[in-house]
């Protein structure tokens, strides 16, 4: 298969006119540079970092309620809805979102997924049929990391999480966890776990930026929901001059599964260039979780997005980069090719 446009190759996302070569096996045979008659943008398919899409079946609810009121668990909103609700409602919910999350260039989602072991099957349930990775970073038990891709923690102050972190480390598989969404009372603790990721990181205070550089730990930000929960934003830049920031889009409660739209939000409230945000919302992301995707490099697995560059968004960009961050959306997708092995 070829594919030819503008190719944002490697890291540094270079506008390459040329072509992408895609071999049987579904990899990243070559990228050549040649005169081609496509005015399509050729990028690497997103890495959507941070979602619960569990609560897909209550989009929009909860209208004016405090974050604690919406998700904190056992009682907020989220979970007493995610109770009342049938198995069947809540698989296909999860289908929805993950269809979309297709259409428009997500290769793979780190959910964050309660339920225990019966929320990580139903995850896998949902997930079938479709070319999503969807990855359940599994809550409630070492057994359903064990069944699931990793441990996704509430956050510190909720519980103690050290057996749950030993487990993790134990099975070889990722452990994150949120800190510092409503205030940095969990931050430290949670640090104190070597977590491979936090989530968030709203209120960092200089000891934790400290701690935060020393670690390198990897964060994962979520503009649009801290943004609806009223929670206060991240500091990006200080963030990213300290470690590798990631994007997710959070709970479907809040907001749509679109990192058209959550890449467009944050190079609006941030300084941060917009390389620097399509990096947290492919390559980055990906690297959380140890996926040989994220980047259009000859060897990578060929899990790329064709976008229309002669859409009447998008004609006349002269930076194609900053367009695709700050003004694509799913309806200048002209395909999404996951070729590689799903």
């Amino acid at each position: 298969m070829e594919l030819t446009g503008t190719i944002l190759r490697g890291r540094e996302f270079e506008p390459v006119e040329g072509r992408v070569v895609i071999d049987d096996d579904g990899r990243i045979e070559a990228i050549e540079d040649a005169p081609v008659y496509s005015s399509d943008i050729i990028l690497p398919a997103f890495v959507n970092a941070h979602t619960h899409i569990g609560d897909s079946i209550a989009k929009e609810a909860g209208g004016g309620l405090s974050l604690e009121e919406l998700v904190a668990p056992p009682d907020g909103l989220k979970h007493r809805l995610l109770r009342a609700a049938s198995r069947e409602e809540l698989v296909a919910g999860m289908r929805r979102s993950l269809e979309y999350m297709e259409r428009s260039g997500t290769a793979a989602c780190l959910d964050f997924r309660e339920g225990d072991v019966d929320g990580v099957r139903m995850l896998r349930e949902a997930a079938e049929g479709f070319e999503v990775d969807a990855l359940a970073f599994a809550r409630g038990s070492a057994d359903a990391m064990r069944d699931g891709d990793g441990f996704g923690a509430s956050g510190a102050n909720d519980a103690d999480f050290g057996r749950e972190r030993r487990a993790t480390r134990e099975a070889g598989k990722p452990f994150g966890i949120h800190a510092g969404e409503v205030d940095e009372s969990d931050i430290n603790p949670a640090l104190d776990l070597d977590p491979d990721f936090l989530v968030h990181v709203v209120h960092p205070q200089p000891v934790h930026l400290e701690r935060i550089a020393d670690s390198e730990v990897p964060i994962v930000v979520c503009p649009r929901s801290n943004l609806v929960t009223g929670v206060g934003l991240s500091p990006y830049e200080e963030l990213a001059e300290r470690t590798t920031l990631a994007l997710g889009t959070d709970n479907v409660m809040l907001n749509s599964p679109s990192m058209f739209r959550e890449m467009a939000i944050l190079s609006k409230l941030s300084d941060l260039p917009a390389d620097e945000i399509l990096r947290m919302a492919t390559v980055n992301g990906a690297d959380l979780a140890d996926l040989e995707y994220g980047l259009l490099e000859p060897g990578r697995e060929a899990r790329l997005l064709v976008l229309d560059g002669d859409s009447d968004n998008l004609a006349g960009a002269r930076d194609p980069v900053r367009a695709v961050v700050r003004r694509a959306s799913v309806d200048d997708v002209r395909d999404v090719v996951f070729a590689g092995p799903a």
